[in-house]
């Protein structure tokens, strides 16, 4: 008879964003007439830049013919065109990576997900409460004993190591989703140095950088001294440049990064990872790598900027309005979310079915990420302007009764 992992019956029956849908086409269907503003999954709205196209387009043509035609990309990694502009990305904001230790992937979600195949089951995962469901989905599938360090409004949402506590694998996200908040270089080496100690691995999930404004704040983890002996980094053009219809992003595992064997034999980890893709993934294709390829150019960059800074514009209105109503959040200025405590005691689903039916304004409730983020409600700047602007009309309206 067949064996299943039962570690999944143990897992929440429904997805966070499954319940959302489930609860909106409910809406819809009783209310037909009604229009939502969508301010909760965090998916954008603005198309790739042109230069993007260009790029994709142009290899895309190379495919139809026989001369520049591409099948397998040889080494699994990514070409090498990409890798080397994901390291000169890199460099821009002062943080040297190397392409060898740099590779492509179809988004931060898969690998932040996958990358569990290299770890044993025997290992303790710590994350931080509230999260972003797959660290928390992909270690309970495999049977992993999860702890959790509380992000919460007394530290800013800025979990910080306990030392009584032990960790072997370390799930942080900065700048945070949900929450907004971004780690300080200094809070940064705090988890470098326990994950030293603790001879741990950090997966640091960077898939929000682009939105740092502030230079004092890290964009990598690779900027904290020590970090290349201790963590991977995940990234992702998703959000950055547009591409979550598109998937792209890129795993970052320097080669210094080394791990010991029951046997006692020293293992790097990019090895490792290498062989479960070489077995498990066939690489992104030719077109959409020269698409990001342009990301990284100067113009790509000019480009892409600017979509970067619409959204901020719109969290920018977002925050004004929070502000006005003085009610309490986070995020909104480095990151493209809002993390705002619900009014009256409510939690979030009340919050959410509340501005569901008082005025069609969909948000994600904090509800959803963990024990911390209950009474908390996220609002993501990815609509678009004239959207954010009748939401937050709307917000007011409501909220000041």
């Amino acid at each position: 008879m067949v064996k299943i992992n039962e570690n999944f019956l143990k897992l929440k029956k429904n997805y966070l964003f499954i319940d959302i849908a489930k609860r909106l086409k409910a809406y819809k269907a009783e209310n037909p007439d009604k229009e939502l503003i969508r301010m909760g999954i965090g998916d954008v709205t603005l198309p790739l830049a042109p230069v993007v196209v260009d790029a994709m387009k142009k290899a895309a043509d190379e495919m139809g013919v026989k001369e520049t035609f591409r099948g397998y990309e040889d080494s699994g990694a990514g070409y090498d065109f990409l890798r080397n502009a994901v390291s000169g990305y890199y460099k821009s904001f002062g943080v040297n990576v190397s392409p060898d230790d740099i590779r492509i992937n179809d988004g931060a979600k898969a690998d932040c997900g996958n990358i569990v195949d290299i770890f044993g089951d025997g290992n303790t995962v710590l994350i931080t409460d509230p999260a972003y469901p797959v660290y928390v989905d992909s270690n309970a599938m495999s049977g992993r004993k999860i702890v959790f360090a509380n992000s919460n409004e007394a530290n800013g949402f800025a979990a910080m190591p306990d030392y009584n506590v032990h960790a072997d694998i370390i799930y942080l996200c900065s700048p945070n989703n949900p929450t907004g908040s971004v780690y300080t270089k200094t809070q940064l080496k705090e988890w470098v140095d326990y994950a030293l100690k603790n001879e741990a691995v950090i997966i640091f999930d960077s898939a929000y950088e682009a939105f740092i404004s502030d230079p004092k704040l890290p964009r990598s983890i690779y900027a904290v001294e020590g970090a290349e002996k201790c963590a991977v980094e995940m990234c992702s053009l998703s959000k950055t440049a547009g591409f979550t219809g598109t998937r792209c992003g890129y795993t970052v595992i320097p080669s210094t990064l080394v791990v010991t064997a029951s046997d006692g034999s020293e293992v790097k980890l990019a090895d490792l990872w290498g062989r479960r893709q070489g077995s498990k993934f066939n690489g992104v294709s030719y077109p959409v790598q020269r698409a990001a390829e342009a990301v990284f150019s100067p113009e790509g960059q000019k480009q892409t900027r600017e979509a970067i800074a619409y959204y901020k514009g719109n969290a920018k209105i977002m925050a004004e309005t929070l502000d006005e109503l003085g009610i309490k959040y986070t995020g909104g200025i480095n990151s493209p979310y809002i993390w705002l405590k619900c009014p009256d005691g409510m939690n979030g689903w009340d919050f959410f079915d509340y501005l569901l039916k008082e005025i069609q304004v969909v948000g994600t409730p904090g509800d959803g990420f963990g024990p911390n983020g209950v009474g908390w409600f996220r609002l993501t700047a990815f609509g678009s302007r004239e959207n954010t602007v009748e939401a937050m009309r709307r917000f007011k309206e409501l909220l000041k009764k």
